[in-house]
C-alpha cells in the first residue's frame, strides 16, 4: 500500500476532479459520505451523543457534510465552528449553508469562548485541520485540543489528528488525541513514526474514489507493507527437494552469559526454513547449544569465553552475526579481520552494529547488501543522532545508500530502508518488546536468505513473519508474558496464515 505525500493526495484530487468532470463540493460530498458510512456501520442509529469540530477549510467542510448525513439518519449532534480564521474555504460556506437549511445552527468557538461540556460516553468527530496545516495553531485552539484529549470521550478524526503537520515534527507540537482515524484513500506517514503515532489510537483508508490509475503512477518514498502484496513472494516447497536446497546459515555470537542470544536466533532459523543451521560461538557455548538444539550443528571458538579467532572452514549460504558476542578488544579485531577476508552476505545485529559504530571504516568492508538491524540505540551509534523522526529517515536513507546495505529501524512499525526506499511494517505489538525478540528477527532473516530470498524480500518478509508470530502468541499469552521463546514457537503459525489468511487492507492498529 503506497504511502503518498499530501502534495500527492491534492494532485491526485485535482485530477479526479478534471477527470471524471465533477465538482471539488461533490468530491467532499462523497468523501464524507464515506465518512458517514463507517460510524453509521458502526452505531446503527445508536441514541449517542456526537460532537462535531469543524474548522473553517476543507477538513471543516468534511464535518459539516458528515453532520448533514447524521442529521438526515436521525442522530443526537452538536456542530462547533472552531473560528480561527477570517478565511474559509468555498466548499465549507457551501456545505455550512446546506447544513443550515437542515435547521442546523453550528455553535461558534472563538478565543473568548466557553468551550462545550462533553460527557464520557459521548462521541467527538474532530475536522479542524487537515492535510495543510503548517503553522502552530493559536493558543485558544490548543486549550481545545487539551479540553478534546482530557475528555472521556471517544475521539474520531477526519484525515489526520488536528494539529499535527504531515512533513514534520515540532518540539511544542500539541495535537488531538485520536481513538480513531478515518483518512482518505491511503494512510499517511505520520500515523507510524513515534513522535505522531501516539496521537493514533487505530485508522482505518477509507476510499474516496480518487483515480487508480493516476495514483498507481505515482512514485512513493514509502510502502505500508500487507499481507496481500507479501503473499506472492512466499516461497512453496516443493516435493523432490532436500535439506541442501533450503540453504546453510551460520550464526555467529555469544559470549560467556549470552549463549542464549545464539540459542534464540539459532532456532528461530530453524523455525523459519533455512535447511542447515551451524552456530559458531566461544567453546563455553558447546554443551548448552548441543544439549538445547541438537538439531543444529555447533563450531567452536579456540577461546573459552568470547570469540577471538573466528576462523571456519565451512561456506554458508549467508552468515547472521553479532547477537551476544560482546565487544572486546579481541573479538572486535577478529571480527575486523573477518569482514577483511568475507564475501558471504551478512545479517549484522547487536555487538556486531557496536563494532562497527565505533569502528566506521568497517562498514566499508561489509558485503553489498547486507542486512544491518539495530535497535534504537545502536542506530544512533551508527548514524548520528537526530533532532525527529523525518531527519532520522533522512540520514537512514543516507547511510544505506552510502554503504550500499539494507537498514532495518525496529519499532512499534518497523521500517525496512535500502536506498531510496522504505517498506512499513505492518505487523507487531508492544509485548515484543523484550528480551530477544531482536535475536529472533536476526534468525528469520537470515533463514529467509539462505533458502534463495533476495535480501530486500528476505528482510520485509521476514519483518512481517516476526511480528505476525508475536501478535499470534499475544492473542494468547498476553503482552505481558509474551517472551522470544514464545515468538519463535508460533513461526509456523506465521508462515501458514500468510497463505491461509485474509490480510487486512484498509484498517491497522497506530501508536496507542
Amino acid at each position: 500500500m503506497k504511502i503518498y505525500t499530501a502534495q500527492q493526495i491534492y494532485d491526485a484530487d485535482k485530477f479526479t476532479i478534471k477527470k471524471q468532470q465533477i465538482t471539488s463540493a461533490m468530491l467532499m460530498e462523497r468523501a464524507a459520505t464515506e465518512l458517514f458510512n463507517w460510524i453509521h456501520e458502526r452505531l446503527q442509529g445508536a441514541p449517542v451523543l456526537i460532537h462535531i469540530f469543524c474548522g473553517i477549510g476543507n477538513n471543516g467542510g468534511d464535518g459539516l457534510v458528515l453532520a448533514r448525513h447524521l442529521q438526515d439518519h436521525g442522530y443526537h449532534l452538536k456542530v462547533y465552528i472552531v473560528d480561527y480564521s477570517k478565511n474559509r474555504s468555498e466548499d465549507f460556506l457551501i456545505n455550512l449553508e446546506r447544513l443550515k437549511e437542515r435547521k442546523v445552527w453550528p455553535t461558534v468557538i472563538e478565543k473568548e469562548s466557553t468551550l462545550p461540556e462533553i460527557g464520557n460516553e459521548d462521541i467527538v468527530v474532530d475536522a479542524i485541520f487537515g492535510l495543510g496545516l503548517s503553522r502552530r495553531p493559536a493558543d485558544w485552539v490548543l486549550q481545545l485540543f487539551d479540553h478534546l484529549n482530557t475528555s472521556r470521550a471517544f475521539k474520531v478524526s477526519v484525515d489526520i489528528p488536528s494539529g499535527l503537520y504531515t512533513d514534520r515534527v515540532t518540539p511544542e507540537q500539541q495535537a488531538v488525541e485520536a481513538d480513531f482515524v478515518l483518512t482518505f484513500q491511503a494512510p499517511k506517514l505520520i500515523f507510524f513514526l513515534p513522535g505522531t503515532g501516539k496521537y493514533i489510537g487505530n485508522w482505518a483508508a477509507l476510499d474516496i474514489g480518487l483515480d487508480q490509475e493516476f495514483l498507481a503512477g505515482r512514485e512513493t518514498t514509502y510502502d505500508f507493507v500487507v499481507q496481500s502484496e507479501l503473499r506472492p513472494l512466499y516461497r512453496e516447497r516443493e516435493k523432490f527437494t532436500h535439506k541442501g536446497t533450503y540453504g546453510h546459515s551460520l550464526i555467529i555470537g555469544g559470549s560467556y552469559g549470552k549463549i542464549g542470544a545464539v540459542h534464540l536466533s539459532a532456532r528461530a532459523c530453524l523455525h523459519s526454513g533455512s535447511g542447515l543451521v551451524t552456530a559458531y560461538v566461544p567453546s563455553c557455548g558447546f554443551v548448552p547449544l548441543q544439549t538445547a538444539i541438537p538439531e543444529i550443528m555447533v563450531l567452536t571458538d579456540p577461546a573459552e569465553q568470547q570469540i577471538e579467532k573466528l576462523e571456519f572452514e565451512l561456506e554458508p549460504s549467508v552468515i547472521g552475526m553479532g547477537i551476544g558476542m560482546g565487544t572486546s578488544e579481541a573479538t572486535a579485531q577478529a571480527f575486523s579481520a573477518f569482514l577483511k577476508r568475507n564475501k558471504i552476505p551478512l545479517v549484522l545485529d547487536a555487538d556486531a552494529l557496536n563494532i562497527l559504530s565505533a569502528d566506521k571504516e568497517l562498514l566499508g568492508d561489509i558485503p553489498p547488501g547486507s542486512v544491518l538491524t539495530p535497535h534504537p540505540g545502536e542506530l544512533k551509534r551508527l548514524i548520528g543522532s537526530w533532532e525527529d523522526d523525518f531527519d532520522k529517515l533522512e540520514k537512514a536513507h543516507a547511510f544505506s545508500k552510502k554503504y550500499d546495505c539494507i537498514l532495518v529501524i525496529k519499532g512499534s512499525h518497523t521500517f525496512t530502508i535500502y536506498g531510496e526506499k522504505g517498506y512499513i511494517n505492518s505487523t507487531g505489538n508492544p509485548g515484543m518488546a523484550t528480551g530477544g525478540s531482536g535475536d529472533v528477527l536476526t534468525g528469520v532473516i537470515t533463514a529467509l536468505i539462505a533458502q534463495g530470498y533476495e535480501p530486500l524480500q528476505a528482510t520485509v518478509l521476514g519483518v512481517f513473519l516476526h511480528g505476525r508470530a508475536g501478535d499470534i502468541a499475544a492473542s494468547e499469552w498476553g503482552y505481558e508474558a509474551l517472551s522470544a521463546t514464545l515468538i519463535i514457537e508460533k513461526m509456523g503459525q506465521a508462515f501458514r496464515s500468510l497463505v491461509s489468511e485474509p490480510g487486512k487492507t484498509g484498517e491497522s492498529k497506530g501508536g496507542k
